[in-house]
């Protein structure tokens, strides 16, 4: 099949629109240079180039967008997924596919969590399980050559095109699917998946000259051995829903305050001089301004300074906007710094709705993985009959709160053997994270534990005089 440049540069409609919004939220979770280059500072009107890409460099940037991610990222990956294989457990590549799961060196955990970070970013990540092609007729020879199923991570800017086909039985399976390999001086090169073949082309950057078609194999398991990880399912079909989506807008909106303050604390510290062009003068603590004999009073020189009182009004709006982002993304109680004055209902609530989000990412993250063994299996002309389980419950709790609340209830000196039975063993959990010694800790707490209740007291006999 020979391809045309207008073939190779066709994109889904979706990416189209998708494309600048992906572009932002990569450079909103990068930060550094690539927050500077996406030039998301306002410009001042009448404002010089040279001005505006000063203040770009000295305005810093408060990385929400990172912390927000990686603390989802640190939960999920807190506890390590149960993987039940099944017949897998006797394929013999299958430990190398653990300790080096893209032929890159990345373990499969490593790079799981990789996927996520960037479907948190993008809204939704691509994963392709492919396997080198070759002439061996066994399987023993595979292993000796080293010859197995490895991963691709593909963000979205580069699957340009894809194509759902829906079968007769409801189904949705893919069709087709265009990602850009690398991007290279002379040119780029294309992957191009069908059901029957997998094309290589290469388009050369000169805009005259056609795509080449590098390489045509055919596609030994029938379909496309790609999986979507969602982060958020969209109403449409392989396109996720970020969770930058509001958190980069108040980002950015930060952002520009910050520049503000760097601008209100230049100008209060260094204020500006009036003076004609004959009144000799020069900055800095000191400086002698020599004028004329004979000027005219009104053109006396004079300096201009703000008073920067403005600048409690823009620290607040971003505080304002911090609170908006812990609010949005249920990371408040987690993020804070200082002493946050909330409730006990009101945390709880806040870690419930924390833990329902994690619950869902993990659920997503357990059938994206659970695709991947299938096609794993696949390649390997097996069948999967395990099972992926993730966490689906977070134990996030103030524990200070807690501790404080059971050693109440202990002080209230409720006379009952069990009741204070039960508030050991909850003190103990709370304090000790060792399941194994958490055994031993109540089977001293049932042993040594007296039953308390009323007591009559005992007559004292006074001996005789």
């Amino acid at each position: 099949m020979a391809y045309t440049r207008k073939d190779i540069e066709q994109q889904h409609t979706q990416y189209k629109g998708m494309m600048p919004r992906w572009e932002y939220f990569i450079r909103s979770y990068l930060g550094g240079k690539e927050f500077q280059d996406g030039k998301f500072l306002q410009e001042y009107q009448l404002e010089l180039e040279s001005e505006y890409f000063k203040r770009l460099a000295y305005t810093p940037l408060d990385n929400h967008c990172k912390n927000v991610i990686h603390i989802y990222s640190s939960f999920l990956f807190r506890v390590p997924p149960t993987r039940e294989l099944g017949s897998l457990e006797q394929d013999a590549t299958l430990d190398y596919f653990f300790d080096d799961a893209d032929l890159e060196g990345r373990t499969f955990d490593a790079l799981m969590r990789e996927v996520q970070n960037y479907a948190s970013v993008y809204g939704h990540c691509w994963v392709i399980v492919d396997k080198p092609s070759s002439n061996v007729m066994t399987r023993g020879e595979e292993l000796e050559q080293g010859i197995r199923p490895y991963l691709n991570i593909y963000t979205p800017e580069n699957v340009l095109d894809w194509k759902y086909t829906r079968s007769t039985n409801g189904y949705y399976y893919l069709e087709y699917l265009k990602i850009r390999e690398s991007i290279e001086d002379d040119g780029e090169y294309y992957k191009i998946w069908y059901l029957d073949k997998i094309d290589t082309v290469f388009l050369p950057t000169a805009n005259r000259d056609e795509p080449k078609l590098i390489e045509s194999v055919p596609n030994p398991i029938g379909k496309i051995p790609a999986v979507i990880l969602y982060n958020q399912r969209s109403p449409m079909r392989g396109i996720g829903i970020s969770d930058l989506t509001d958190i980069a807008d108040l980002q950015k909106s930060i952002y520009n305050e910050l520049s503000e303050i760097e601008q209100i604390i230049r100008i209060s510290n260094h204020p500006s001089l009036v003076k004609t062009r004959d009144t000799e003068a020069v900055g800095g603590a000191g400086s002698i301004i020599e004028i004329p004999d004979n000027i005219d009073a009104n053109l006396k020189p004079y300096i201009l300074q703000p008073s920067g009182s403005n600048l409690d009004g823009v620290l607040k709006s971003i505080a304002h906007k911090i609170e908006s982002i812990n609010r949005l993304s249920h990371v408040g109680a987690i993020r804070a710094t200082g002493e946050r004055i909330q409730s006990g209902i009101a945390l709880r609530t806040e870690f419930q709705l924390l833990n329902a989000r994690l619950a869902e990412k993990a659920k997503l993250m357990e059938l994206a993985e659970e695709q991947i063994w299938r096609l794993y299996a696949l390649w390997q002309e097996t069948v999967f009959d395990g099972e992926i389980m993730y966490p689906t419950s977070f134990d996030i709790r103030d524990w200070a709160t807690d501790l404080e609340l059971l050693q109440q209830a202990k002080a209230s000196n409720i006379k009952s053997a069990t009741f204070t039975k039960e508030l050991d063993k909850q003190i103990a959990r709370t304090v000790i994270d060792d399941d194994e010694k958490l055994v031993v800790i109540d089977a001293e707490i049932e042993q040594n534990t007296q039953a308390l209740g009323e007591f009559q007291p005992q007559p004292i006999t006074l001996p005789t005089v």
